[in-house]
């Protein structure tokens, strides 16, 4: 889930080189209502989108479907302490600052499915 278009086309190219399946969310609503068909085996959520930001849309996700239902990796361009840790306490498996190296972004997603 990642409002910036470009970014999002970055990610969807470099996940789907390493051979896994991407479905884009260009805003919380978006990734909200793509939840509600067959659920991902792992979310991608900026941190700072417009209207519903990546925290508020990941407590959504868990009211609807359980904490820890689905990992999360949360990204963010705000590189400080205190986002990474409210990214830990309210519930993302992980956290990567922006940018971030695509290879950083694979092995992150490689360790969180191998747990499933």
């Amino acid at each position: 889930v990642e409002d910036e278009e470009s970014l999002a086309r970055g990610i969807r190219f470099n996940l789907e080189m390493d051979g896994y399946v991407v479905r884009e969310a260009g805003s919380a609503d978006e990734g909200l209502a793509a939840l509600e068909g067959e659920p991902p085996d792992l979310v991608l959520l900026d941190v700072m989108m417009p209207q519903v930001d990546g925290f508020e849309m990941l407590r959504r996700m868990q009211d609807r479907h359980g904490v820890g239902s689905v990992p999360v990796i949360m990204f963010s361009g705000k590189v400080d302490e205190e986002t990474a840790s409210r990214a830990a306490r309210e519930g993302a498996q992980a956290f990567i600052r922006k940018p971030f190296d695509p290879q950083a972004l694979i092995e992150s997603t490689k360790q969180l499915l191998s747990r499933r």
